[in-house]
């Protein structure tokens, strides 16, 4: 015997696959316009030259520290009858990233503002008085899930989510 041979449990499985695929792939009303996809969204920024600079000024050198670090990215505490949330970890290995976003509570993430890096200071990530809070107060009790999400100035991004006991802190 030379060739293939369908044997009849083959073709009987063709046949209703055939079938349900003509059941299924009735030609649309006239005038029917097919969903899109849904489309990626356009950032409002152009990637960065990724060239190590030494001074954790890029994606290509802050991203290997936030992987490690992942678990640090956000921490909950529970302060004068409040949940503090902070991003102070995030802010430390700013220069990489052109925005952090925060959602709680299964919420889209949002912007969170970062402060500007410093490229005229000898440590550009640090931190300054004038560069505000890395925290928000919430109602007590009121942080169940956090989920962040990085842009990195190469337009890469990377997501996690916390639960509070993960992300809390004494």
């Amino acid at each position: 015997m030379t060739g293939w041979h369908r044997g009849p449990a083959i073709g009987a499985l063709m046949a209703v696959v055939a079938g349900a695929a003509g059941a299924q792939g009735e030609d649309p009303p006239p005038g029917h316009v097919p969903d899109a996809a849904p489309a990626e969204e356009v950032l409002p920024y152009e990637a960065e030259q990724q060239v190590p600079t030494g001074r954790f000024t890029t994606a290509l050198e802050v991203r290997p520290t936030l992987d490690a670090t992942r678990t640090s990215w956000i921490a909950v505490r529970e302060f004068n009858g409040q949940d503090l949330v902070y991003v102070t970890h995030l802010w430390s290995w700013r220069c990489g990233l052109f925005e952090i976003r925060v959602g709680l509570n299964g919420a889209d993430p949002e912007p969170w503002p970062l402060p500007d890096c410093h490229e005229d200071r000898a440590t550009p990530n640090l931190i300054l008085d004038g560069d505000g809070l890395p925290y928000r107060a919430f109602p007590p009790g009121s942080v169940q899930t956090l989920t962040v999400e990085l842009i990195y100035d190469d337009l890469t991004r990377d997501r996690a989510t916390f639960d509070r006991q993960g992300a809390l802190i004494p």
